[in-house]
């Protein structure tokens, strides 16, 4: 069991790696398409996380899950309202077309 836990914590701080490094790396003209494509994913994540907290295997399982849950929701929610902040920063003001 030991072995999994410690397999499972290299996997998990690579990917914090990975992840640092990809993202940092993307032009500013792709975070609009890429968080659409990230809140796509959360929302799988979602899914995951309700059948997770929902099978009922332990409590530990559950609270997880249900964290899990909240955790995926904020990003989803807070994914979609920068990405539309975003795209409005593209839009024309109606101001300037009414001159």
């Amino acid at each position: 069991m030991n072995e999994m836990i410690l397999i499972s914590i290299y996997i998990f701080v690579l990917a914090i790696f990975v992840g640092f490094e990809v993202i940092t790396k993307v032009p500013p003209l792709l975070h609009t398409p890429l968080m659409s494509g990230s809140n796509a994913i959360s929302g799988i994540t979602i899914v995951g996380a309700i059948l997770s907290a929902g099978h009922g295997e332990s409590l530990l399982a559950t609270i997880l899950g249900l964290l899990a849950v909240i955790s995926a929701t904020i990003n989803v929610v807070g994914g979609f309202m920068v990405t539309d902040r975003m795209l409005g920063m593209f839009k024309k003001d109606k101001k300037q077309e009414a001159k």
